[in-house]
């Protein structure tokens, strides 16, 4: 059993946002990158299951339609698993929400605060982590601090979120590319909260990042904690865990301590689908 929990389609680029000095949200200044359902599908096939998160902005006009994400999820029903968009500061989010919750195409719900401008906290956020929890959705969290220039960074605080895991203890979240740049917090929020758990998206790409964040969870025994999510399309499920067990290789004489192997293949091989409640 293989896992992507971090993937994301798009018909075009301009769908994940243009903000009001024209800049195109590119992801890494890769201009014209396709993620299209069927470059996804060939990447998916790598994996036992995939996760495609939407995304959707007021703040950055951007919207990656969830019907869109369910059209594709129904179409590949052994193998994907939608996770729709919600704008908390949208006056008729709640109204989305309820229709989400109905569809069986998704199994999740995500959120950006930088990149939708939204303290974590904020009342009208509030509102749809109670309702998540209620329906049994979890809530996977994008950090958005590449998603554009007007991105709201201190937003993107993964402390930020103690407040809502304190609140809300029977909800699940999932804090997307264990909050990079800020992984220390990640790992205090995943050693405090029960639910609360981190995917590596986009780390990685990043080999030193990646190993100074496994090495530190491993340290504090929270691996178990932690998704294997590829980033696609900025990388594919293959080139994703190639390079995580690739991870010690920089450790190579010298005294670096390695991350253990059996705790990068039980990241690979963990079953997120169940542990996260969307079977």
């Amino acid at each position: 059993m293989i896992v992507d929990c971090h993937t994301r389609i798009w018909e075009s680029p301009d769908q994940m946002g243009r903000d009001s000095t024209g800049w195109l949200i590119r992801g890494g200044g890769q201009p014209n990158l396709a993620a299209e359902p069927s470059d996804h599908a060939a990447a998916a096939r790598e994996v036992t299951r995939t996760l495609v998160w939407g995304f959707r902005s007021r703040h950055l006009g951007a919207d990656v339609p969830n019907a869109f994400l369910a059209d594709y999820a129904a179409q590949h029903r052994e193998t994907v698993l939608a996770i729709a968009s919600v704008d908390p500061l949208e006056a008729d989010a709640l109204e989305r929400l309820g229709h989400i919750a109905e569809r069986e195409e998704f199994a999740g719900v995500t959120v950006s605060p930088a990149g939708q401008a939204f303290h974590p906290a904020h009342t009208r956020a509030m509102r749809v982590y109670e309702l998540c929890q209620v329906r049994g959705l979890p809530v996977l969290v994008e950090p958005g601090v590449d998603l554009s220039p007007r991105a709201v960074l201190e937003f993107a605080r993964p402390c930020l979120l103690d407040e809502v895991a304190r609140t809300f203890q029977s909800l699940t979240l999932v804090i997307g590319s264990m909050g990079r740049p800020w992984v220390e917090e990640t790992l205090a929020l995943l050693a405090k909260h029960p639910r609360v758990y981190a995917d590596l998206a986009g780390l990685l790409r990043r080999p030193w990042d990646a190993y100074h964040a496994l090495l530190a969870a491993h340290q504090r025994g929270l691996t178990e904690k932690l998704l294997f999510g590829s980033d696609f399309p900025f990388s594919t499920a293959a080139s994703a865990i190639e390079q995580l067990y690739r991870l010690n290789e920089m450790t190579h004489g010298t005294n670096l301590p390695a991350v253990p192997r059996e705790a990068l293949r039980g990241i690979v091989e963990r079953d997120a689908v169940a542990l996260l409640g969307m079977a």
